[in-house]
């Protein structure tokens, strides 16, 4: 089950909004088989391991345990249902690391191998099956994003200058790791005052991998189309309180500006089925996410070298538990969970 773990992680940043799942095929201890979900829309894990039997092997398929990350899909989405080609195969023992908390999945994959005579377990390294998929997990059982918090702070807990000036606060190493953390996730979430000021592109430019869909919270649409946020180079989603339109690779969402912003805007991306958010800035918008609650990582970068004088002061992250450090020259990252 780890080497499914192993394999199921080459697909992040990839296969979102589906889970990342790795399957192992097993016969008398000799790994005959192994495949991974590589992409969204593509052939899930089950079929890419059986797939990858050598010829000489193929007649032991049917005599071979398979070893899979996640409960085989029971339904038809994209591609036929996993559970259909195992038991086509007749492979006899299925073992599963944890149940697909999907609606149209959920329980009923293992229900129907077993109705069928397969041997299946379940719960195998449970924790960590879940802790991998833990943005799929949070989307359908919460029925919200999973939200991650990042901004980067001086040694005096300042993440910016109150005179508009742009600080440029992480060394070159930590900012490869920033455009790498944006690869891995579904969309990224500023708000009027950081577009306006820093002009950020929040693209993946220096890390290979899948530019983030781009979000901005512009209320009142008074955000120049010349920021690059606005460019072709991703999509961006502008929230706001005026239209609802689409033009090119800007959709233009309409909110109400009643009652809380943050809930308005969790409640819009689950309707957009984006699965997992990074949060950057500024201050007020990351604030509002931790006065509200709606968190599920926080991950902050502080340059011990560097102080910002009459700067603007780093959100308060009241509570979390500390998950992770990391000293890159400079700086230092410290990774939360609430």
């Amino acid at each position: 089950m780890n080497r499914c773990l192993q394999l199921a992680t080459l697909g992040m940043g990839s296969v979102a909004p589906n889970p990342m799942v790795g399957a192992l095929l097993v016969h008398q201890d000799r790994i005959i088989g192994e495949g991974y979900h590589k992409k969204y829309g593509e052939a899930h894990a089950e079929p890419n391991c059986i797939a990858s039997v050598n010829e000489e092997d193929k007649d032991l398929i049917s005599r071979s345990t398979l070893y899979v990350s996640l409960e085989p899909c029971v339904h038809f989405g994209k591609t036929p249902p996993c559970v259909d080609l195992i038991l086509r195969h007749q492979i006899p023992n299925v073992i599963i690391g944890c149940r697909d908390p999907f609606e149209d999945v959920n329980g009923r994959g293992i229900e129907k191998l077993k109705n069928a005579g397969v041997e299946v377990e379940v719960g195998i390294l449970e924790r960590d099956c879940k802790e991998l998929n833990k943005r799929f997990f949070t989307f359908h059982q919460k029925h919200r994003p999973y939200i991650i918090l990042k901004w980067a702070q001086a040694a005096n807990r300042m993440i910016g200058s109150k005179n508009g000036k742009r600080v440029l606060i992480t060394n070159e190493f930590t900012t490869r790791i920033v455009h790498k953390w944006r690869s891995e996730e579904s969309a990224i979430l500023i708000g009027t005052n950081t577009a306006l000021m820093d002009d950020p592109e929040l693209t993946t430019r220096l890390w290979e991998g899948n530019n983030p869909v781009r979000l901005v919270i512009d209320m009142n649409l008074r955000l120049p189309s010349t920021l690059k946020i606005f460019n072709a180079k991703a999509k961006t989603i502008v929230f706001n309180k005026i239209k609802h339109e689409e033009k090119n690779t800007i959709l233009f969402y309409k909110i109400s500006d009643q009652g809380s912003l943050v809930h308005q805007v969790i409640h819009a991306l689950y309707d957009l089925k984006i699965q997992t958010v990074i949060v950057e800035g500024g201050a007020r918008l990351l604030q509002s996410f931790i006065d509200e609650g709606i968190w599920d990582e926080a991950r902050i970068i502080t340059n011990g070298d560097l102080l910002i004088e009459n700067g603007v002061e780093a959100p308060e992250l009241p509570s979390g538990t500390k998950i992770a450090e990391r000293q890159l020259l400079s700086d230092k990252i410290e990774i939360f969970k609430s």
